[in-house]
Formats: structure tokens, C-alpha cells, sequence
């Protein structure tokens, strides 16, 4: 059995002056991250926490989040990051589910968490040389579904998960040299961690930002040597505004894009500007990707390839394996699928069969292997017997020029069974259509069945804390 060393040990010994993070205008080489973790690792030790014990952070980004995922690494105890945009009342269940042996919070936030500790003065002056080496089966982390359904899961995530990833992103992206990753999705998101350890597994720089600002990224792009970000598409096009058509340093290689599908002409935009975007699909149970673009071959039509190493398959209601261009539910299998989630046995047995991950999306592969994922099985439109996928709707609207971003949600009707609603976010400074116009839009594009029956105008679509559509919230919002 593989046994794992701590990367920010390895990188201190190997590399010590090579940059590691940079935060809020400090900056920490190897050598230096590497004395901030033993600080923390006594400053465990000295409350107990040991191999296998839990360790709840209510934060948003910050570099002590940094220092204390690798020093519970280093003590072989799990941690719990919980979501800072959650309420009191949504974080005490998380917190109790995991019953932690501690639990820190960023001052900021500390009313939302009662009896936890100042994260930012926890570490004192002691250092620790403890050190354990983790099996690739070891537990890292516990991360809470995004929970736009129904009471989040926690799921148990491994050291072997993030390794997988780490090197199945590199190798699919063609990646010889240690990546200065921008850092703006948050560390309680698998995205944000995905960054986090990919950067010291291949001993380059997490570039950590406190949450994601379009004008601070340019900035990243420009004048610190970033070469890889990961954005969704509502912030990648927020990054293409504050450019106005400047063009991207070539230090700036790539931008990964998950949260969704994304509309080909943002990502052709961004190409305009010299950023090449990669569509990539991935979920939580899976530790963040499981398929992604290769830059060789990128058209945006689909989110590319499985990363090496994993296995993905469409299958149908009977579980028989559909071939090239059939659609059906998307599984998973490989070393980046979780161990399970917390305490959550009957849950675990309905996603995770014969070591094949039921993700409960649906989507289609082309002959050349490339997924298109086509919608949540949740998020599926029936009408009348006829299957319409949101984001195939979504897609047509959102080229409209009016359009900033569009939504689509399926509500009960007592002739068709479901019908679609479109909500829309106008783009700034662009004419209000009015229904007629967009359905006359739709009508080019769109099957009859598939038109929206109302349009419905808002401010902006509900997100949550990654970016995801709060498509429940719009459900209902159509149905008053």
C-alpha cells in the first residue's frame, strides 16, 4: 500500500525559497509554509487532536485555512470545512452531524457558530515535527454537498481522491511545470481544495484571493504571473467585461469552467481576449473534475474527455450501457470517486454500486468519448411526454443580446404534466424584449414543445456559494 508524505515537507526540503501561497499581500515560500504547518500542528496536538478526529472551519478564504488543512494532514484528522454563507440555523446540523473535536471560525463570522475558536490567533509559537504518512485510502476531508436539494451530505473524500485528481488534470492539460493557480473559489467548496492541493502536490503557488472580484483577478492575470484560474461561467464573463478586449499575458495559460454548461459565444470571447476556457464537468463525490477539454483539441461543444484514470458511462432507466449519441444517466468510476458519505450509509449504497458513482446527471457521449451533460435527472422537463433539457433552452436565450443570463425550471400543468418557465437577468444597457420577440427567438432554434410559456424578468438568478442555479427557488417563485 502507497503511503503519502506531507507535499509542503517535500517542497520545503526540496525547493525551500520557491513561492507556495500568497495572501492579502504576504507571501510564503515552501520553506516558510512548511514552519507556519508545524506551528499548527502543535497548536493541534496541544488540544488533543489526533489521527481520525474531526476539525469543523466556518471561514471564507484565508491563509490559516491553508495552514490547517496540511497540519491535520500531517496528525491524520479529518477536516470539516462548512459553507460561509450559510445561516446559523443551516450550519448547527453540519456541525453536529460531524461532531468535531474542534471547531475554529474566521472572526468575521464567529456569531454563526457558537462556542468555536478564533482561527486566526489559534497557532502560537511551539513547532511540531509529527508527521504521519497517509495510505491513499486515509480520510482528508468531510465537504457538504452544495445542497441545492434536500439536507447536504457529507462527503468523505481521501487522500488517494485528491492525489487522482491532481494528476489526471496535469496530465490532461499537458502541464510540465509547477502552475501558479488563482485561488477564488472558496475552501469549503471542492473546486477551491482542488487548487489548494493541486499547487503543492506539483510545487507551485496557490495565488489565494478572499473571495472572487472581477477587477482583483485581471489584476492576478496581469501583474502576478497567474497562469491558471478556475472560474464559472457568470464569472468568467465578469472577468471578460472589467478587459473590455484586453488581451491576457501569455503567462496565462488556461481557465477551467465549471458550475455548468457554458454558452460557446463566452467562450469564443474570451478566446477573442487570448484566454482559453475549458468547459469541465465534476461534482463533489468525484472530487471536483471528472471530464475536461484538452487545449488541443477545444471547441466548447462538450466538457471534453474523462481525466485519465477515470471511467465514465451512460446507462439507461434499466442500467443497460448506452453507446455513442444515446442519452441517460451519467456514472463515474476511478480513484477520485469518494469513500462515502458521513454517516450516511443508505445514501452511500444508492449512489455508489459495484464502484461505479451514480451522479444523477444526465448526458450523452460522442463517439470520440467527450461528455455532454445535459441536465440534473431532477432538472429534466417532461411536457406532454417529451423530454426537454434546461440548459438546451438556456443556451439558445443566453445568445440572445438582451439576454445576461437565463434560467429555465420546469412547473406542474394540469393538460402537459410540466411546462417550461424561462426566468431572465437583462444585460445591462440592452433594450427589454418583449415575449412575443423572445419566443419568436426561441422558435428559430427550438422545437414548439421546447418554448418557454413565460418569461419572467429578474435582477439576477439565485446562486448559491458555488455559483450554482438555486433552480428549487425558482421553482417555486414560478408556481405563486
Amino acid at each position: 500500500m502507497t503511503k503519502y508524505g506531507c507535499p509542503v515537507r517535500e517542497g520545503a526540503s526540496r525547493h525551500p525559497d520557491v513561492e507556495a501561497l500568497t495572501f492579502a499581500g504576504r507571501s510564503w515560500r515552501y520553506g516558510a509554509l512548511d514552519a507556519e504547518v508545524r506551528r499548527w500542528v502543535a497548536a493541534l496536538e496541544a488540544r488533543g487532536i489526533g489521527a481520525g478526529h474531526r476539525v469543523c472551519v466556518l471561514a471564507t478564504n484565508h491563509a490559516a485555512c491553508v495552514f490547517l488543512f496540511w497540519a491535520l494532514g500531517r496528525l491524520g484528522a479529518l477536516l470539516a470545512p462548512l459553507n460561509a454563507r450559510l445561516t446559523r440555523a443551516e450550519l448547527e446540523p453540519l456541525a453536529q452531524d460531524v461532531d468535531p473535536s474542534l471547531t475554529l471560525v474566521l472572526g468575521t463570522l464567529r456569531e454563526r457558530l457558537v462556542g468555536a475558536e478564533a482561527l486566526e490567533t489559534f497557532a502560537g509559537a511551539p513547532s511540531s515535527d509529527t508527521c504521519v504518512a497517509l495510505e491513499e485510502g486515509a480520510p482528508r476531508v468531510v465537504l457538504f454537498t452544495s445542497g441545492t436539494t434536500g439536507r447536504p451530505k457529507g462527503a468523505v473524500l481521501t487522500e488517494g481522491n485528491f492525489r487522482a485528481s491532481s494528476r489526471g488534470s496535469a496530465e490532461n492539460l499537458g502541464e510540465h511545470r509547477a502552475p501558479r493557480w488563482l485561488g477564488t473559489l472558496p475552501l469549503f467548496h471542492v473546486g477551491g481544495l482542488a487548487m489548494l492541493t493541486r499547487t503543492a502536490y506539483e510545487g507551485g503557488c496557490l495565488v489565494l484571493h478572499e473571495r472572487f472580484d472581477a477587477e482583483a483577478t485581471c489584476r492576478a492575470m496581469d501583474e502576478e504571473a497567474v497562469s491558471h484560474a478556475s472560474l464559472v461561467a457568470t464569472t468568467l464573463e465578469r472577468v471578460l467585461d472589467v478587459r473590455a478586449g484586453r488581451r491576457v499575458p501569455e503567462s496565462f495559460k488556461l481557465a477551467l469552467i465549471g458550475g455548468g454548461p457554458v454558452p460557446v459565444p463566452l467562450l469564443e470571447r474570451a478566446r477573442a481576449v487570448g484566454l482559453l476556457a475549458l468547459q469541465t464537468y465534476g461534482l463533489t463525490e468525484a472530487c471536483s473534475q471528472v471530464t475536461t477539454e484538452r487545449p488541443s483539441d477545444a471547441d466548447g461543444r462538450t466538457a471534453g474527455p474523462p481525466l485519465p484514470g477515470l471511467e465514465v458511462r451512460v446507462v439507461g432507466e434499466n442500467g443497460d450501457v448506452r453507446g455513442p449519441g444515446q442519452e441517460g444517466d451519467i456514472e463515474v468510476r476511478g480513484p477520485t470517486v469518494m469513500a462515502g458519505y458521513w454517516r450516511r450509509p443508505e445514501a452511500t449504497s444508492e449512489v455508489l454500486r459495484d464502484g461505479w458513482l451514480r451522479t444523477k446527471d444526465l448526458g450523452v457521449l460522442d463517439a470520440r468519448g467527450r461528455l455532454t451533460v445535459l441536465s440534473r435527472r431532477t432538472d429534466l422537463i417532461v411536457r406532454g411526454g417529451e423530454n426537454i433539457y434546461p440548459a438546451e433552452v438556456e443556451a439558445v436565450l443566453a445568445n440572445h443580446p438582451s439576454v445576461q443570463e437565463a434560467a429555465v425550471v420546469g412547473v406542474p400543468d394540469s393538460r402537459w404534466g410540466e411546462v417550461p418557465v424561462a426566468f431572465l437577468a437583462l444585460r445591462a444597457g440592452q433594450p427589454h424584449p418583449e415575449a412575443e420577440a423572445l419566443e419568436a427567438w426561441c422558435r428559430q432554434s427550438l422545437a414548439g414543445f421546447k418554448l418557454p410559456v413565460r418569461f419572467l424578468w429578474v435582477e439576477a438568478l439565485p446562486r448559491n456559494a458555488m455559483g450554482k442555479l438555486e433552480r428549487p427557488a425558482l421553482r417555486k417563485a414560478a408556481e405563486e
